[in-house]
């Protein structure tokens, strides 16, 4: 394949970059892993539980996981299997080869992130490369296997070989809109719709180093729910399975409070909705921000990328809710109706995708409100 152009690149370039090697599989990649502007990665067999979280820095990570630290104690506490599927503990670190390994030209880089069931059920996960010194983020040229790193928070999980926790998007060049460009393209295509399919007016949003949104506590639209909140001591998720689970036995429904303001309690895990509906035109891929500390001490999500077509189809679709995987830090936190909670950044892609989100290919979040993931059954 000839060197990309400037962008996130879509599908169709995914796909000629497996053909030329840029992207291998100890197993053959399937249809199913190219998304419109990513590729999910897969579970290895194996799953390291470690004593804790680390970045490779100057060395591979296989060399990192067999050294011992100056207490002569191994990092690695213990080796799962995934053949057969294990269970993960909450609390617990662990490192997993992935099945996908790179060989990219130096032109070309990548950009690791949760994907949407991941962290609606709070499985914190980063992907790690050889040699790096940061997670998720693979430099261009990069050649060499990946791994993820798996901490489950609430739930207890049971996750197999194969298994998508991550995926990856390829850039190359300049992808990041500036705000002025920003600001351009939602005088062109409306970004923000509201509840009553309106397009949110330029003069009413907000764009501060990407597009802001806020916090829905109205229930509107939720028979009076704003959010669910983990319980203490849930039972086992069994990522495999899909709509199987009572919801009422891993999370509490919060009601609509009396004023416009609700508390988070601090370390406790919250999903909830946005205020806005968001579209991402098939030209673009999108990106929440992890974590702006300008707009309090809470994270508001841990999967970020949309797809081309999020909340857009083909035209069809006039927005669809972001949900929130909310994490108050350390202290509990007042948030209010509309308040500005994340942003998210628009990215331009290398060319047109041949499918786009909700259109020939699977959409289980294209028309949510307030989702849980997918393993629930609806409440």
């Amino acid at each position: 394949m000839s060197p990309p152009r400037a962008g996130v690149l879509p599908d169709h370039a995914l796909r000629a970059a497996a053909r030329d090697g840029w992207i291998a599989g100890s197993t053959p990649l399937t249809d199913a892993q190219f998304q419109p502007s990513s590729l999910d990665l897969r579970l290895g067999s194996a799953a390291y539980q470690l004593r804790a979280s680390f970045l490779p820095y100057r060395e591979p990570v296989r060399t990192r996981l067999t050294q011992k630290d100056f207490t002569d104690v191994d990092l690695v506490i213990d080796e799962l299997s995934l053949t057969s599927g294990a269970t993960l503990q909450r609390g617990s670190v662990y490192l997993v080869p992935l099945q996908e390994s790179l060989a990219l030209p130096r032109e070309v880089r990548g950009r690791c992130n949760p994907k949407s069931t991941t962290g609606r059920l709070d499985i914190f996960t980063r992907v790690i490369a050889d040699n790096t010194a940061r997670f998720d983020e693979i430099e261009a040229g990069y050649r060499g296997p990946l791994y993820v790193e798996v901490s489950p928070q609430s739930f207890p999980v049971r996750v197999h070989a194969g298994a998508s926790l991550s995926q990856l998007r390829l850039l190359s060049g300049a992808t990041t809109l500036s705000d002025t460009a920003l600001a351009r393209l939602y005088r062109e295509t409306p970004l923000l719709f509201d509840d009553d399919d309106r397009p949110i007016a330029p003069s009413r949003r907000i764009i501060n180093d990407g597009l802001c949104m806020g916090i829905d506590l109205s229930g509107r639209h939720t028979d009076g729910i704003i959010g669910y909140r983990a319980h203490a001591n849930p039972p086992v998720v069994d990522l495999s399975r899909v709509a199987f689970y009572d919801p009422h036995d891993f999370w509490e429904p919060i009601k609509r409070p009396n004023r416009d303001s609700y508390i988070l309690e601090a370390n406790r895990f919250y999903i909830l909705a946005s205020k806005e509906r968001i579209r991402v035109p098939p030209a673009y891929a999108a990106e929440m921000v992890v974590y702006d500390a300008g707009a309090g001490e809470i994270r508001t999500h841990y999967a970020g990328f949309f797809d081309p077509g999020f909340g857009f189809g083909a035209g069809d679709v006039l927005g669809t809710k972001v949900v929130m995987e909310v994490r108050a830090r350390e202290v509990p936190f007042m948030v209010y109706d509309g308040q500005t909670s994340f942003k998210v950044g628009f990215e331009r892609l290398a060319g047109a995708p041949d499918r786009v989100y909700g259109v020939g290919l699977g959409s289980s979040y294209q028309h949510q409100t307030l989702t849980l993931s997918k393993q629930f059954r609806r409440m």
